[in-house]
């Protein structure tokens, strides 16, 4: 048995929506996943999430929803994260924090589980993400693991991935929204790209408005981050693996633009 997933990178408000309703039904078409897995760390607003967009992402066809350092931004999460097993946060924030890092899933005959971690280059005081994963790993023991890694820097993404090699099928990149050029299947097997890109606005300096994102720079002054306009696209990455074996027979960037 064979399972196939297809992995979507972060969504960024509005325009990110609109594009993920446009494209994945056109890509479910033509890919046939068993499980859809979308980065929504980002989807209401430029910043979090809420019941609404929640709701309305799951409708697409979204199966498993990740996030990560921005997840409780919009603090109507804290009101449903808990007891909502489709939404996770990275798995080593602090012990007592609301909501799960890694899930479960089941559908049609077919299980995997989804792993959400965080790096701590330039992103804060996470617990470590190589000792919270080992221990969420050996729980999971046989079951086919999907890791969402939210961080900044590349390198560290590398040595994490190098680290989880032959333990997990896939490692996916997210954060940057910059989607890099080094999908590879590691020496042990597993699968691994930096950043998987992201879902918004194409116009954008990474889904965020250019006018906004300049004045926080040029100006060093607080500014709000409005989501970019004009065309819209989606970044993803589609991989098939083996049930029994766990390896990787296909793996392919699948990105979509064009959408006013």
């Amino acid at each position: 048995m064979n399972i196939r997933i297809l992995f979507i990178g972060d969504i960024v408000g509005k325009p990110g929506r609109k594009a993920l309703k446009y494209f994945l039904n056109e890509i479910k078409k033509d890919y046939s996943p068993d499980f859809v897995i979308a980065n929504i760390e980002n989807a209401a607003g430029t910043s979090g999430i809420t019941q609404k967009v929640y709701d309305e992402i799951k409708s697409t066809g979204v199966d498993v929803m990740t996030s990560g350092n921005h997840i409780f931004d919009k603090k109507e999460v804290f009101n449903f994260i808990e007891n909502t097993p489709y939404l996770l946060r990275p798995l080593n924030y602090p012990e007592g924090v609301p909501g799960r890092g890694y899930g479960i899933y089941k559908k049609n005959g077919k299980e995997v589980a989804v792993l959400n971690v965080t790096g701590r280059v330039f992103m804060g005081e996470f617990d470590c993400p190589i000792r919270t994963t080992e221990k969420a790993i050996k729980e999971l023991k046989d079951i086919p693991i999907i890791i969402d890694f939210h961080g900044e820097a590349t390198s560290e993404k590398i040595i994490f991935a190098d680290y989880f090699d032959g333990k997990a099928v896939a490692i996916v990149g997210t954060h940057t929204h910059v989607q890099t050029q080094d999908l590879k299947i590691l020496n042990r097997g597993t699968l691994f790209i930096s950043d998987v890109g992201m879902t918004g606005s194409f116009d954008s300096i990474i889904g965020v408005d250019k006018e906004s994102a300049f004045k926080r720079m040029r100006y060093l002054l607080p500014a709000s981050f409005d989501a970019g306009k004009g065309k819209t696209g989606m970044n993803s990455l589609f991989f098939e693996f083996t049930l029994d074996s766990k390896k990787i027979l296909y793996s392919e960037i699948i990105n979509k633009g064009g959408v006013m």
